[in-house]
């Protein structure tokens, strides 16, 4: 009787493997299949040649591809862990979601942290030397000879990275165990870099979201229809008219030969041309998507990022009262026990669509930043090199999100896997100082947003020169040094002389 138990014990097991293995391929071919088609709409197709080129192109598509998608899963792993937590929580004996159980969700959480790391720290470095390599000199050309330069790279970049983590080791934990922990290459080295890695992403995400929640506006705003309050959009489509058949005359008009001043009329042409399209789409607009969409998405923007700067408020008054506020605290009750939102299924379905909107709002203010602008993918024209730089990126990000997300107390929800394990998520002063740069920042930017318009009238009123006179005028009766303030310009200096 006790061999049959046993049997049916490790025959359970048996097809809950497989089960849960079948899953987590179906799901992830899902997210490789869209990704597939993202990069191959932003990709160039100048890049598609039948030769050796054509080959290298590919294996570097295919594996960008993979990176990708382990992006998109590692941004869907929190939410789909506390929506199944929910799920278990209100049908707990439903026959059709056996398979949605803890051992799945702690699988998936284990194949995100790995394939992180094999894409951060394999894939990718080898997609890029390998799509820049042509093989060492005296070796005939061929893949095989790009194959074996681009291991060699491999393997200098992966003693480099050793070298590195080894000497910030010993300077930021000056032991023996510390350095001796570094032999031991699976146990320690790789989750000591892989935390490195996140820090660095949670760092990243800490300058990108700020930026990216008050650039929101700005992008819905380009994205929808704008209400027309004193606006005469068909006066408006006449001038931008009358202005493209202008441009046009003068184009007809010129040489072939003045290539410059052609050049610059084509330019200016498009952008007639598109902001003639814009007008048009104003102007078709019904409007109910004119005066009642806009202001909505506006509304719910401005909720979301309030509820967001709130949640880290509250988040930093309990990091203050209470331990188990840490990431790295004590345990929670385990998935599908208890909700770990005190509004039951509603409270999980808005920190799901925070998470989200932080991701959204991260990827925006990445590629608002002055450094990463060039990094913004085009339609059909975006090279291999280009695609492997923003899979990274992006992977950066995503890997970040759950962390940033628990660190900011977005969600209650535990940190799984080698998520859970990064040394720094246990210091209570990195992780309160970053709820408060993250609170004080965004506060700023969306301040900044919301006032530049106030700014520009008063920066354009200090341009005339009255106000100049008066203004010089005040620092002359409060003892100010006036030419200190104004050495550059003896115009302003006279006028406040001689107001």
């Amino acid at each position: 009787m006790e061999g049959q138990d046993e049997v049916s014990a490790r025959e359970q097991h048996f097809h809950s493997q497989v089960r849960e293995s079948t899953i987590c391929f179906l799901l992830f071919a899902i997210l490789y299949i869209v990704s597939y088609f993202i990069i191959t709409r932003y990709k160039r197709k100048s890049d598609e040649q039948e030769d050796e080129d054509a080959i290298v192109n590919r294996i570097s598509l295919f594996l960008s591809t993979f990176t990708l998608a382990v992006s998109a899963g590692a941004v869907l792993l929190l939410p789909f862990s506390i929506i199944s937590n929910e799920i278990l929580l209100s049908f707990p004996q439903n026959y059709y979601i056996q398979w949605l159980n803890g051992s799945l969700i702690h699988g998936l959480w284990n194949l995100a942290s790995l394939f992180s790391n094999l894409c951060l720290f394999v894939l990718m470095p080898f997609a890029f030397f390998f799509l820049e390599s042509e093989g060492f000199a005296g070796l005939k050309r061929g893949i095989r000879a790009r194959i074996l330069e681009t291991l060699v790279m491999l393997i200098l970049l992966a003693l480099l990275t050793l070298g590195i983590v080894w000497v910030a080791s010993a300077l930021i934990d000056n032991d023996a165990a510390s350095m001796e922990s570094l032999y031991d290459l699976w146990e320690f080295y790789l989750p000591y870099l892989y935390s490195c890695i996140s820090l660095m992403g949670c760092l990243l995400l800490l300058l990108c979201t700020p930026v990216g929640l008050s650039r929101m506006f700005t992008v819905m705003g380009q994205l929808l229809v704008k209400p027309t309050i004193l606006e005469d959009l068909d006066e408006q489509i006449y001038i931008i008219t009358l202005e493209e058949e202008a441009l046009q005359r003068r184009l007809n008009g010129l040489s072939s030969s003045v290539e410059h001043n052609i050049t610059e009329l084509e330019q200016e042409l498009d952008n007639v041309k598109t902001l003639k399209t814009k007008l048009e789409r104003r102007k078709k607009a019904s409007a109910w998507e004119r005066n009642l969409v806009y202001p909505a998405v506006m509304v719910l923007l401005l909720i979301e990022t309030s509820i967001s700067v709130l949640l880290v408020a509250c988040n930093i008054l309990c990091l203050l009262v209470d331990e188990t506020a840490m990431p790295k605290g004590t345990r929670g009750p385990g998935i599908g026990n208890a909700s770990l939102s005190a509004f039951g299924f509603v409270g999980a379905a808005l920190e799901i669509i925070l998470i989200f909107y932080l991701m959204v709002s991260s990827v925006v203010g990445f590629y608002s930043l002055r450094f990463f602008g060039n990094f913004i993918p085009k339609k059909d024209d975006t090279t291999m090199t280009k695609i492997i730089g923003n899979c990274v990126s992006i992977l950066v990000l995503s890997s970040a999100l759950p962390v940033m997300s628990r660190t900011l107390g977005i969600t209650r929800f535990d940190l799984l896997g080698d998520f859970g394990r990064f040394n720094w998520l246990g210091n209570f002063y990195i992780v309160l100082s970053y709820n408060l740069l993250f609170a004080i920042m965004t506060t700023l930017c969306l301040v900044r947003k919301f006032t530049s318009a106030v700014r520009e009238e008063l920066f354009k009123a200090l341009g005339n020169s009255e106000v100049y006179g008066y203004f010089c005028l005040f620092l002359l009766i409060n003892n100010f040094d006036i030419s200190a303030h104004f050495k550059s310009s003896s115009i302003h200096f006279s006028k406040c002389v001689n107001p």
